[in-house]
């Protein structure tokens, strides 16, 4: 009985940080597809990157050049069709809101192609909760050149 009463013990007072614990921070979590976009983007894996978001994402890349902004539309199909190769996008700074099934996720960016310095600008991750996991239902981004937008605080990446 007393081996009982040891281990309820233990559990009353294990199980509770436990769950606190393994409770997501819904912040990280939108945070973290945000992170395993710009991965798979890096490496080049175009189906990992658009499997992130819902079937009807739409992504909306702009430029701005010779001070006239313009954006694109691209639908997730579409994308998904569009081979990334020699691209290396980091991310510095997140910034996450969240309220409920939405959520927005901030993220500054520098993009080199081929080893080569190509534009910075922010990312700007829309997600939805659905059946428990969040994805992106839209992203939009700027491309721009410094000062306008800031490269990443730790220098060029690495040469492969």
């Amino acid at each position: 009985m007393r081996t009982i009463t040891i281990a309820a013990l233990a559990l009353t007072t294990v199980l509770p940080r436990a769950a606190v614990a393994q409770a997501p921070d819904p912040k990280a979590a939108v945070i973290a597809i945000a992170d395993s976009a710009l991965a798979a983007i890096t490496r080049g894996d175009v189906i990992g990157f658009t499997d992130l978001m819902v079937p009807e994402a739409v992504l909306y890349p702009t430029a701005t050049r010779d001070g006239v902004t313009i954006y694109r539309a691209r639908t997730r199909e579409a994308q998904r069709n569009s081979p990334m190769t020699g691209v290396v996008e980091r991310g510095f700074k997140p910034q996450a809101m969240v309220n409920g099934g939405v959520a927005m996720v901030w993220y500054p960016y520098d993009l080199y192609r081929n080893g080569e310095w190509s534009h910075c600008g922010a990312d700007v991750f829309v997600l939805v909760k659905g059946d428990g996991k969040w994805r992106i239902a839209s992203m939009a981004w700027s491309a721009e050149q410094p000062p306008v937008c800031e490269k990443h605080p730790a220098g060029p990446p690495a040469k492969p």
